[in-house]
């Protein structure tokens, strides 16, 4: 929160800003007190504000105050030390976030660097931000995220055409989905739709980049609480395959005739147990048996299966499928 510290005019102009774009409403008084000032030198700050393009509107009521608005144009922006070095952070993680805008964003980027004073910018470019999996993420039209968030802002029905997995582009849309949208997230790169599907009476998730919403929007409906209120948790559990709690359905325990040292760092979120200078015990998940001894087998040795017998089974099971391919080789 600024402080009064500053006793330039373009120090107080900055504070004053920066405490206008906190809160909706400011007495003056208030204002006053936290910079430190007359409620006269207030009022010529707010002049100076208006004259640069900020539209700062007088509050009538009891205790006066002022409140910023927005504008027609946008006027020259002033940011705090922390606040240039968030938006710089933010503008170089903005290319991770496939939504095409890199270019813009490096624009962006160079025009904040070069008003930074030396210090900041050193800061700044000491930054090494990469964006992994670029490569095969689709691209994501700025205009799309701007109409899904408009229809979860109003609380509006979605109509909209889904392309599945392996669906050519060009194929024959199906018939029209709808959904209740509720969340628009990022997740590994890849933009998300989370909403309540009134046909199937169940929360589903939908690839942004599969959507091409339909005009006009549907009727309006009444907001829901996403499962275990918290959609961060409730994505990951569905990617998971747990329909309740962020937990994989399928889980077991075995034992490595490897060294921690080579397990830990390919565990994911298993948890390890060094046992002896080689031996390790991974208790690990996934969504189903099968893909649970496949990945346990990728550490390529011994493995003594703790449990549960349905682990057991999916060794044997993955046994066979392999005998059989090594013997249609």
């Amino acid at each position: 929160m600024p402080t009064a510290s500053s006793t330039t005019t373009s120090g107080r102009l900055l504070s004053l800003l920066s405490l206008l774009q906190a809160r909706r409403d400011w007495p003056g008084g208030l204002l006053a007190q936290r910079l430190r000032v007359s409620e006269r030198t207030v009022r010529r700050d707010i002049d100076r504000l208006r004259e640069l393009g900020y539209p700062v509107q007088a509050v009538k009521g009891p205790d006066g105050g002022y409140r910023l608005e927005a504008g027609t144009q946008m006027p020259p922006l002033l940011f705090d030390e922390e606040q240039a070095v968030a938006l710089a952070v933010a503008l170089r993680i903005a290319a991770g976030t496939g939504t095409g805008i890199e270019e813009a964003a490096a624009r962006a980027l160079a025009t904040v660097r070069q008003v930074l004073p030396a210090r900041l910018r050193q800061r700044v470019d000491a930054l090494r931000i990469s964006a992994a999996g670029r490569g095969t993420d689709p691209q994501i039209d700025t205009g799309l995220l701007l109409t899904l968030s408009a229809a979860i802002r109003a609380g509006e029905e979605l109509r909209f055409d889904y392309r599945s997995p392996g669906q050519p582009e060009a194929a024959e849309p199906r018939a029209p989905r709808r959904v209740q949208p509720h969340h628009l997230v990022v997740r590994a790169g890849r933009w998300h739709v989370v909403g309540w599907d009134p046909d199937r009476g169940d929360w589903r998730t939908f690839r942004a980049d599969r959507m091409t919403p339909r005009v006009p929007n549907g009727p309006r409906f009444a907001r829901r609480e996403v499962p275990g209120g918290d959609v961060a948790t409730f994505l990951s559990a569905r990617f998971k395959g747990s329909e309740a709690t962020d937990s994989w359905p399928c889980r077991g325990e075995v034992i490595l005739d490897l060294p921690i040292a080579k397990v830990a760092p390919f565990a994911g979120d298993g948890v390890v147990e060094q046992l002896g200078t080689a031996r390790t015990r991974l208790t690990a998940g996934s969504w189903s048996w099968a893909a649970l001894a496949a990945t346990l087998a990728r550490f390529d040795t011994e493995i003594e299966v703790i449990g549960p017998p349905e682990l057991r089974a999916a060794f044997a099971e993955l046994s066979r499928r392999a005998g059989r391919a090594a013997g249609a080789g």
